[in-house]
């Protein structure tokens, strides 16, 4: 988690999704360095949290997959602590909140194991805060696993093509007025200027008095 300035006024909340390998982390920085000097504290986090169940989840991507039951229940109570501990005082203090991966994440991939993806957001939606921003990054899977070989890293037990085909159709699927769709195939400082320039605009949607 990263702070930096501070403000009062109405929170921000931006989520980055996409299946792994489409480069949330380069545009994540590019939409650090745009939203700069906007007057908002800028704050930070991802999930799963690197609390006890995020932990869990996290182990469970190396060691094996829990059932679908285990690990809707372990991203819901990681993502009840986020929202109380992070979320919602970050958004009450009026900081710009960014976010690497969100219930989204949650749908598409329990989605690919045989939940229904909109009970899953309904789920969410009850408890955490609706985000003003989703900026949904996209690409084949055989590109996404590519680049992960390239940055030496191994898929994990939630990288695997066939289940990553099925998480793509869903988060493609998915239907909400704040989702927008990024082509994640393209160069990454392409891809990072069209994320910072869309905070942007939302920043200025939302300026600070307005």
């Amino acid at each position: 988690m990263e702070k930096t300035q501070t403000a009062t006024g109405r929170g921000l909340l931006v989520v980055l999704e996409g299946i792994d390998g489409v480069g949330k982390s380069s545009a994540l920085r590019a939409v650090r360095a745009a939203s700069e000097g906007s007057g908002r504290e800028l704050v930070s986090s991802r999930e799963p949290t690197d609390g006890p169940w995020g932990r869990r989840l996290r182990e469970s991507a190396t060691l094996g997959r829990l059932s679908p039951e285990e690990e809707l229940e372990l991203f819901v109570r990681d993502r009840r602590q986020h929202v109380e501990e992070l979320l919602q005082p970050a958004l009450a203090r009026g900081a710009l909140l960014l976010l690497d991966r969100y219930y989204f994440s949650t749908a598409a991939y329990q989605g690919a194991r045989g939940a229904d993806p909109e009970a899953v957001l309904s789920l969410n939606e009850a408890f955490a805060p609706v985000p003003d921003l989703v900026l949904l990054l996209d690409c084949d899977p055989l590109v996404s696993l590519e680049r992960v070989k390239m940055r030496g890293g191994a898929a994990d037990e939630f990288e695997k093509l066939e289940e990553l085909q099925a998480v793509r159709r869903i988060f493609l699927s998915l239907r909400r007025p704040f989702i927008r769709l990024i082509d994640a195939s393209r160069p990454s400082e392409v891809v990072g200027a069209e994320c910072g320039a869309a905070v942007s605009a939302l920043l200025a949607r939302h300026h600070l008095g307005a």
